[in-house]
C-alpha cells in the first residue's frame, strides 16, 4: 500500500451529532476483506402478477380498501389493513406489572400502503406527480390515525424494499403503524435535540443543515504540518431543492445512507402543505435516482421521523425537525456490530457523498 492510500484510509469512530450516544466506526480498510454482501435485486418488468395480492384486479385477496388515489375503481395507490399486524385494536389485554416486568397493551393499527398498481416499478421510476400523491396519502392517513384514538402517541411510516430489508412481498409497498408508545430512536432524537436547544438556543437540525451549506475547515497535523482533514462547503450535500436538502450524514450508519431535511423550521410532517410535499417528492425522486445509479438494485429501508402527538411533546416543537432517513442495505451486519451496537461503514461518507453528487441523472 502506498503512502497516498494510507493517508486516504479511515479508521475512526464518529459520533452522531443528533444522538451522541450513537456511534459509527468508519473503517475503509475493512472493505478490502472478504465479506458477505447483499445481492442487488434483479430488475423485473411485469406490470401485473396473477398471484400477487397487491396487484390491480386482485383486491379480493386483501382486506377492504381504507383509502385510495385517485379513486377505488382505478386506483394507483391503495391502503388496506395488514393481514399480519404487529399491533391491532382487536383482543387487547390489560396493562400488567409483576416485579420488574411491565406490559403495555399492544393497542394500535398496522396498515399497508400499496405504492403503485404496477408490480415491478421502483420508486425512482415513479413520476413526481405520483410520488406527490403518495406523500400526501402518508400525511392524511397519519392524521386519520391520530384522530381515531387519543391513546395513539406515534404513527410511523416506513418502507422495506427487498428481502434483506424485511420485505416479504415483491410488489412495492410502504407500511404505517400507529402505536401507544414513542419509538426509542425518536425519543432519543427529541431529548438530545431539546438539550441542545436549551444549551445553545438553536435547533440542532437547522444547525446541521447550515453547516452542510456553509461550513469549511482544514485540520493540520500539529507536528508535521500536513493536512489531516479538509471539509469543504457542500461536501455532504447530495441534492438541494427550494424547500429541502438531502445530506450524507457525517456519521452514517449505512454506507449509502442519505437523510432529507426541510430547509424551513417544521417539527411535524402533518403540517406540510401540498406545495411542500410536491417539492419533497422531487428531491426524493432525484435522491433515489442517484442511489440507483451508484448502487443499482439496492435493497433499502426508509422511514419518516416526526414529532409525536400529545401535550407532553409540545415543548419539543421548537427544537425538533421532521426528516426522512433512507438506509440502503448493501452488507449483512456482523457479530461485532450486533454485539457492540457500533455500526461499521467500509465506505467513507465523504467518498459516498461525492459519488452520489457527481452521478448524472435526468
Amino acid at each position: 500500500m502506498n503512502e497516498s492510500s494510507k493517508r486516504d484510509e479511515y479508521r475512526e469512530i464518529r459520533i452522531n451529532p443528533i444522538v451522541p450516544t450513537e456511534s459509527v466506526l468508519v473503517s475503509t480498510a475493512r472493505g478490502l476483506r472478504p465479506r458477505k454482501a447483499e445481492k442487488p435485486l434483479a430488475q423485473h418488468t411485469e406490470s401485473k402478477i396473477t398471484t400477487c395480492p397487491f396487484c390491480i384486479g386482485n383486491e379480493n385477496q386483501t382486506p377492504p380498501t381504507l383509502a385510495s388515489w385517485p379513486n377505488d375503481n382505478e386506483w394507483q395507490i391503495r391502503i388496506v389493513e395488514n393481514l399480519f399486524p404487529v399491533l391491532s385494536d382487536r383482543n387487547i389485554s390489560n396493562n400488567l406489572s409483576f416485579g420488574l416486568q411491565h406490559v403495555i397493551d399492544g393497542y394500535g393499527r398496522h396498515e399497508v400502503i400499496i405504492d403503485h398498481n404496477n408490480h415491478s416499478i421502483h420508486v425512482d421510476a415513479m413520476d413526481a406527480q405520483h410520488l406527490h400523491a403518495l406523500f400526501k396519502m402518508y400525511r392524511d392517513r397519519m392524521q386519520t390515525l391520530y384522530d381515531s384514538d387519543s391513546r395513539i402517541k406515534y404513527v410511523l411510516v416506513f418502507k422495506n424494499f427487498g428481502p434483506a430489508a424485511g420485505a416479504s412481498i415483491a410488489h412495492t409497498h410502504s407500511q404505517i403503524v400507529a402505536m401507544p408508545v414513542v419509538p426509542e430512536n425518536v425519543a432519543n432524537e427529541m431529548q438530545h435535540a431539546h438539550r441542545h436547544f436549551q444549551k445553545f438556543n438553536q435547533n440542532i437540525f437547522s444547525h446541521l443543515v447550515d453547516e452542510a451549506l456553509a461550513f469549511e475547515a482544514t485540520i493540520y497535523d500539529r507536528e508535521s504540518g500536513e493536512v489531516r482533514r479538509k471539509i469543504s462547503v457542500g461536501q455532504y450535500v447530495i441534492e438541494k431543492s427550494k424547500r429541502f436538502i438531502a445530506i450524507k450524514p457525517f456519521a452514517s450508519r449505512f454506507e449509502w445512507e442519505v437523510q432529507i431535511y426541510p430547509l424551513f423550521a417544521q417539527s411535524d410532517y402533518l403540517a406540510c402543505n401540498d406545495d411542500d410535499l410536491r417539492d419533497f417528492a422531487l428531491i426524493f425522486k432525484r435522491t433515489m435516482q442517484r442511489l440507483n445509479k451508484v448502487i443499482g438494485g439496492a435493497q433499502y429501508n426508509y422511514f419518516l421521523h416526526t414529532i409525536p402527538h400529545g401535550d407532553e411533546f409540545k415543548k419539543h416543537h421548537v427544537s425538533y425537525q421532521w426528516h426522512l432517513e433512507i438506509c440502503p442495505r448493501t452488507s449483512i451486519p456482523t457479530g461485532f456490530e450486533l454485539g457492540s451496537g457500533l455500526f461499521v461503514s467500509t465506505v467513507s461518507p465523504e467518498d459516498a457523498a461525492r459519488a452520489l453528487r457527481e452521478v448524472k441523472i435526468d
